[in-house]
C-alpha cells in the first residue's frame, strides 16, 4: 500500500527532471543559434518585465546566465547543431539518391524486355529473308548487352564513353527496324570518353527522339549525337530533324527522371534542356560539370 503512492512519486520526480532537461537543452540551443540582435531584445524585454513586476533580481540573473552561456560554450553547441544538420541533409540526401536509382532500376526493367523482345522478332523475321543482316542485328544486340548489363548492375557512376557505345549498339538495331528512315551521327570527340556521365541518360534521350521525334514521320529523319565541353561545363546533345515538340503534351516519365536524377547528383550545376531548332525538329541536351575522369 506504501509502495504504490512512492512509485507514483518517483515517477513524477522523473518525469519532472526529464522536462526540465528538455527545457533546459532547448534554451541552450537556442541562445546557440540566436543572433546577437535577438538576444539584445529579449534582455531588453526581460529587464522591462522585471522591473514591471518587481522581479528585477531575476532578471538580472537570466541576463548573465545567458550572456555566459552564449560566450562561453554557445560557438561549441552552434558547431555541433550544424554539423548534426549537415549530416542529417547528407543522409536524407544520399537516401533520396539511392531511391531514385531504385526508381531508374525498375524503369528500365520494365522497357528491356520490350525491346528485347521487339529485337528477337526482328531477328527471327531477318533469318528468312536476310540471314547476313540477322547475324548483324545478333551481333549488335550482344554488343548491346554486353554493355548495358554491367551499367545496371553497377548501379554507380558511368562514364560519357560507356554511354556513347551503349549508345551507338542500340542505334544499330534501330537502323536494322527502321532501315533508310534512319540515319545516325556521332559527334563526340574521344577524349570525352573518360568523362563521368551518368548512366541511361542519353540512352533514354535516343529513345525519346526516335519515338516521339523520327518514327511519326513518314520519311524518318537523322539522330544527332554529339559532346563538346563549354566554360567547364560538358553539353551532350542528341538531337533530331523529326516532327518536333507537341508544347502541349507533357515532358514524360523517362525526361522527369533525367531532371530528377540530375537534381540529385548535381544539385543547381546540371540542367536538361529541350530546344526547337529553327530548321525543325528537336534538340534535347543535358548539361552537367565536365570532370575529365572519374576521380578528377
Amino acid at each position: 500500500m506504501v509502495a504504490a503512492p512512492i512509485n507514483r512519486a518517483l515517477d513524477f520526480v522523473r518525469e519532472a527532471v526529464s522536462e526540465a532537461s528538455a527545457l533546459w537543452w532547448g534554451f541552450f540551443d537556442w541562445l546557440a543559434l540566436v543572433e546577437w540582435r535577438k538576444l539584445y531584445v529579449t534582455w531588453f524585454l526581460a529587464f522591462v518585465f522585471g522591473i514591471s513586476f518587481n522581479l528585477t533580481e531575476p532578471a538580472v540573473w537570466f541576463i548573465l546566465l545567458s550572456f555566459g552561456v552564449k560566450v562561453l560554450a554557445g560557438g561549441k553547441r552552434r558547431a555541433e547543431l550544424t554539423a548534426r544538420e549537415a549530416s542529417d541533409k547528407a543522409n536524407v540526401a544520399t537516401l533520396e539518391r539511392r531511391l531514385m536509382e531504385a526508381k531508374m532500376a525498375t524503369l528500365q526493367a520494365q522497357v528491356e524486355p520490350h525491346f528485347l523482345f521487339n529485337t528477337l522478332a526482328l531477328i527471327g523475321q531477318l533469318i528468312e529473308t536476310d540471314p547476313k543482316e540477322a547475324a548483324r542485328v545478333h551481333a549488335h544486340l550482344i554488343e548491346y548487352l554486353r554493355s548495358s548489363l554491367p551499367q545496371m548492375r553497377a548501379g554507380g557512376g558511368g562514364t560519357l564513353g560507356k554511354q556513347v557505345e551503349l549508345s551507338r549498339a542500340y542505334l544499330a538495331i534501330m537502323q536494322a527496324r527502321m532501315k533508310e528512315r534512319l540515319t545516325v551521327r556521332f559527334e563526340v570527340p574521344d577524349f570525352l570518353g573518360s568523362s563521368p556521365f551518368p548512366p541511361m541518360m542519353l540512352q533514354t534521350l535516343i529513345e525519346n527522339s526516335i519515338k516521339h521525334g523520327l518514327e511519326p514521320k513518314v520519311a524518318g529523319g537523322t539522330i544527332t549525337v554529339r559532346a563538346h565541353v563549354e566554360v567547364a561545363t560538358l553539353h551532350v546533345d542528341v538531337c533530331d530533324d523529326g516532327i518536333g515538340i507537341d508544347v502541349h503534351a507533357d515532358e514524360g516519365v523517362g525526361l522527369a527522371n533525367i531532371r530528377e536524377r540530375l537534381a540529385l547528383l548535381y544539385g543547381k550545376d546540371a540542367e536538361l534542356v529541350i530546344e526547337m531548332p529553327p530548321g525543325g525538329g528537336a534538340c534535347a541536351s543535358i548539361r552537367l560539370p565536365y570532370r575529365m575522369t572519374e576521380f578528377d
